[in-house]
């Protein structure tokens, strides 16, 4: 277990701490933004390069998927400071919504936001990346397309993951594709990684099973939602995880790691000391230059 285990209180107050400073940079607005569906959630916001690549050499593509329990209330916005991080960086940025829980829906606490949209939630990213290759070309004109990196912070960590295992998906899902996606691999940050495990230790109040509908549809849709069920992908795929992270510990990201050994796939864990759940999409942060590493080692 974390060190931080054996001092809960100071964990909490740090991890207070770092999400204050995460939440705390103005939204950075991207360049350009382009739908990929009718409804307002279903946009994705462009980050050209400014730095990196050089003149005339195309930059990787980033695919950003945010987190947030899949609740309403946090969208794209409050993950843009990293995506502008990432195009300082040199990598071309696309930053996708998609739609998330509303308050008092059906399976969630009275009055308070749900733990996305079933299927809704799948509907949109799985949307949202049939579309990108053509929008990548209208609205990153300096991308190389053929190098895409997914990533995504805590539930947009499962998001990431999930999305490169979609032909591994059941035959009889919506969402399935007949061969894997053309990415260089994913970084999933602190990732809902492995649902059994989340909903164990009860992980941002249990949003895996209020994603799937609670009761017995959690464990009905968990083949067609759990990371940890989709393997092996055969994409190169590395977890960035903060030891001291109270909101998705580590025990979830190491689950779907060994889940990953016994398919025969190594997935790569990068730990980080002292570190919490938010430093990882602070640019303020070290954490965060770690996370720019481990694309560009995936995307260069």
């Amino acid at each position: 277990m974390p060190d931080s285990a054996a001092e809960p209180g100071t964990a909490a107050a740090r991890g207070v701490a770092e999400e204050k400073s995460a939440l705390s940079h103005p939204a950075v607005a991207p360049d350009s933004t382009a739908g990929y569906g009718d409804h307002p959630d279903q946009v994705i916001d462009f980050y050209v390069p400014r730095g990196g690549a050089g003149p005339g050499e195309a930059a990787p593509v980033v695919v950003v998927l945010h987190g947030g329990s899949w609740r309403a209330p946090y969208d794209r916005r409050h993950i843009s400071p990293f995506a502008g991080f990432l195009a300082h960086r040199g990598f071309a940025v696309a930053s996708v919504e998609y739609r998330r829980g509303a308050e008092g829906s059906a399976g969630g606490s009275a009055g308070g936001p749900v733990a996305g949209r079933w299927p809704d939630t799948f509907d949109d990213v799985a949307s949202a990346l049939d579309a990108l290759p053509e929008l990548v070309r209208r609205h990153l004109p300096r991308a190389d397309a053929r190098r895409v990196v997914l990533t995504g912070h805590s539930a947009g960590g499962h998001l990431a993951l999930w999305a490169a295992a979609r032909h591994l998906l059941p035959a009889d899902a919506p969402w399935r594709t007949d061969r894997p996606a053309p990415l260089r691999g994913v970084v999933a940050l602190a990732p809902i990684a492995d649902f059994e495990v989340a909903d164990k230790l009860d992980v941002c109040g249990g949003a895996a099973r209020q994603l799937l509908g609670g009761g017995e549809l959690f464990a009905e849709r968990r083949p067609y939602a759990d990371p940890a069920l989709l393997l092996p992908t055969g994409i190169a795929t590395t977890l960035v995880q903060g030891r001291a992270d109270v909101d998705v510990p580590q025990a979830v990201a190491e689950a779907y790691a060994d889940a990953a050994a016994q398919a025969g796939e190594v997935v790569g864990v990068t730990l980080l000391e002292d570190v919490g759940h938010y430093p990882l999409i602070d640019p303020a942060a070290d954490a965060c230059a770690v996370v720019a590493e481990e694309i560009a080692q995936l995307a260069w």
